[in-house]
């Protein structure tokens, strides 16, 4: 009788039954039970389950408190081997790092896909894009992220192909991020803007082909989640996301734009982008959510409730703050009014102008470039209005073209390569000037770095060791804080008189140029498409980076290969989510919330059935769909186009075999 239970209570163990656990633990039914454990796997031709019987103690639920039984519980635990695969602690070190290094590529080369339109457009600084882009980048992480980071855990290669090997399988996605992290850092180092996305999958498919065999590797449609549907993407989402963004701006164009007085209907339309953005990132949430959240099965009528619900009363409050708000700020130019001023509402029409409203100015919103101010930073000061209509003249001035035999060559001569390299030191050389007449902490850096200049020999002389002494600390400041200084603006539009500048001025004059006041108005609005379409890249790109550190770290954790219908935990995907232009068209803020919104949407598409999607794609999309609704393809910059195509599609298969080497290198590295 006493064996027979011990027989029952090793069948509990390997089952999990804890109700059955739950009858008693002696020593020797301890002893019997695991060994029971053990000959119930064997007749199943199966591996005991590491870890089972810590498992069973824990689950167990006695109804008295034995001290016999948790004497023997502390001594079992401290018998029994752990669970953590300690023996491979360097594996999950490094596939940790490379995974942060993922992450960070991401933000360096993914984040500014949805912010990008607004610091172009200049409807926000580069530091105030930073600081909303890490908190709306995390929330659409936390709340939508984990689909498709099971895409990437689970689609591309099946949990079975590695037969239960926890080891193969760390190693495997290591290699995987490994090999993607370093490429794309390498293209973003080199200004190749290149799509983190395929390059992680294509990585884990060249790492899958080294592993388990081509057979294994899942490339069809496997019901949405294989290489196939990811891959088709590729050609779907630009173009999905140019014709959203195209029909948005059509939209905003024929009701605001061409209206006699666009102004007011710029203003009185804007709760429109609010219902859509609450609608899309509230849908995003609550359908098919996270289940972490407990959001992955709520009814019909709760989903429809909640979205409708949330879109329409974000458009309510938008219409009884923001639209007196703006009208304040727009139409009566009053510019004593302050933000916080707009929980005031509907009182603000009452407010009277200020008596020196008429001499208020509204940012000049064009893209012109300066000759003689191309690398001022933070030169976002409103221009004159005088200044204002000489550069929206320049804007739209046809370029005159004189040249033999009908061929046509640019008026300005052609600059060559030593003279452009001139231009490009002459232009860095006045902006550490103006860093350097700044204060704070950047400006003291640029001021040593300028005044200890390394003197001649080697460094290991000692005087150069001195002067590295005192240089260090302010190479540390600027690593720092110089990249935001860096003046976005100059870069897209180019040197004047340089072939990129020209080509630029030539894409810029062929794009309408609407009234400040009314771009003035989209400003405020394109601040939460940016939010949306930044919600939206975290709720797809985080998964990229999370999904291959989840496998890890499951296998590492567990001791098993990670199950394919193992849950994404909810703190991964927080701590990857806290590390994340105008050279294509005009930009100008009506342009820019339409191009974000209309990314936004098809990059939440995606993510509701699990596809993984370049938002470098959906925003290039955009930009290109909203710049053809100038109707001329001339208002397209198609080189830059080009390039950004050759770059994807060269992603492809370079991440792949660096991933597929490196992983048959390791695999078959010879050992003792």
């Amino acid at each position: 009788m006493f064996y027979e239970a011990c027989s029952v209570l090793g069948n509990a163990i390997y089952t999990r039954n804890s109700h059955v656990v739950a009858a008693g633990i002696l020593i020797g039914g301890a002893v019997k039970g695991a060994k029971s454990a053990g000959t119930a796997c064997q007749d199943r031709q199966e591996s005991p389950p590491s870890g089972a019987f810590i498992s069973a103690i824990f689950r167990s639920r006695p109804k008295q408190n034995s001290p016999l039984r948790a004497e023997v519980r502390g001594y079992v635990l401290a018998l029994l081997p752990k669970m953590v695969l300690h023996e491979y602690d360097y594996i999950f070190a490094i596939g940790t790092l490379f995974a942060m290094l993922d992450a960070y590529n991401n933000g360096a080369n993914d984040v500014a896909n949805s912010w990008a339109t607004s610091v172009s457009s200049r409807s926000v600084t580069y530091r105030q894009a930073m600081v909303l882009g890490t908190v709306f980048e995390m929330v659409g992480a936390i709340t939508v992220g984990s689909r498709t980071a099971e895409t990437i855990k689970n689609g591309i290669i099946p949990s079975s192909a590695f037969r239960e090997n926890a080891s193969v399988q760390m190693l495997a996605f290591t290699c995987a991020l490994a090999a993607a992290s370093s490429w794309v850092m390498w293209c973003t180092r080199h200004s190749a803007h290149v799509s983190s996305t395929y390059s992680l999958i294509s990585a884990v498919a060249g790492v899958g082909v080294a592993t388990v065999g081509a057979s294994k590797v899942q490339w069809g449609w496997n019901n949405g989640k294989g290489l196939g549907a990811i891959f088709a993407g590729l050609g779907m989402a630009p173009i999905i996301s140019g014709g959203f963004a195209a029909a948005i701006f059509m939209l905003v164009k024929l009701v605001v734009h061409m209206r006699k007085n666009p102004v007011p209907w710029a203003i009185w339309t804007s709760p429109f982008f609010f219902l859509i953005a609450a609608t899309l990132c509230t849908l995003s949430i609550v359908y098919k959510g996270s289940p972490s959240l407990n959001l992955s099965k709520k009814p019909g009528w709760y989903i429809a409730a909640v979205t409708m619900g949330t879109g329409g009363g974000v458009a309510i409050l938008s219409a009884i703050f923001f639209v007196p708000f703006i009208h304040a700020k727009v139409i009566k130019k009053d510019r004593s009014i302050k933000w916080w001023m707009i929980i005031l509402g509907p009182l603000l029409f009452k407010r009277p102008a200020s008596n020196d409203a008429y001499q208020a100015k509204i940012p000049n919103y064009a893209v012109v470039q300066e000759e003689d101010d191309l690398s001022v930073q933070g030169s976002s000061k409103p221009n004159s209005m005088a200044d204002e209509a000489k550069n929206a003249d320049q804007a739209d001035m046809p370029i005159t073209y004189a040249g033999d035999e009908g061929k046509k060559k640019p008026v300005q001569n052609e600059v060559s390569q030593a003279t452009y390299q001139e231009r490009l030191a002459e232009n860095k050389a006045k902006f550490h000037a103006k860093l350097r007449s700044k204060r704070g902490p950047l400006g003291w850096a640029m001021r040593t770095l300028h005044n200890n200049p390394m003197g001649p020999g080697q460094i290991y002389e000692f005087r150069n060791i001195k002067i590295l002494a005192i240089r260090i600390p302010a190479m540390i400041v600027c690593g720092a804080l110089y990249g935001l200084h860096y003046d976005i603006h100059s870069a897209q539009t180019g040197i004047s008189g340089t072939p990129d500048g020209q080509r630029m001025e030539r894409v810029y004059s062929h794009a309408e140029k609407y009234p400040n006041e009314v771009e003035y108005t989209y400003s405020f609005i394109q601040i939460i498409t940016a939010c949306t379409a930044s919600f939206a890249h975290g709720a797809n790109d985080i998964g990229n980076s999370v999904g291959p550190w989840a496998v890890i770290y499951s296998a590492w954790h567990t001791g098993k290969a990670a199950e394919s219908k193992a849950p994404v935990p909810v703190w991964q995907l927080a701590v990857l989510s806290g590390l994340m232009g105008n050279k294509i068209t005009y930009h100008s803020p009506s342009r820019g919330s339409s191009m974000e919104m209309g990314a936004a949407i098809t990059v939440l598409v995606f993510s509701q059935y699990s596809l993984p999607v370049s938002t470098s794609m959906c925003i290039t999309g955009a930009t290109v769909g909203v710049g053809l609704c100038n109707g001329t393809f001339k208002a397209v910059n198609w080189q830059r186009v080009s390039l950004l195509l050759i770059a994807w599609i060269a992603t492809i298969p370079i991440a792949g075999t660096l991933g597929g080497i490196l992983m048959g290198l390791f695999i078959n590295a010879p050992h003792f």
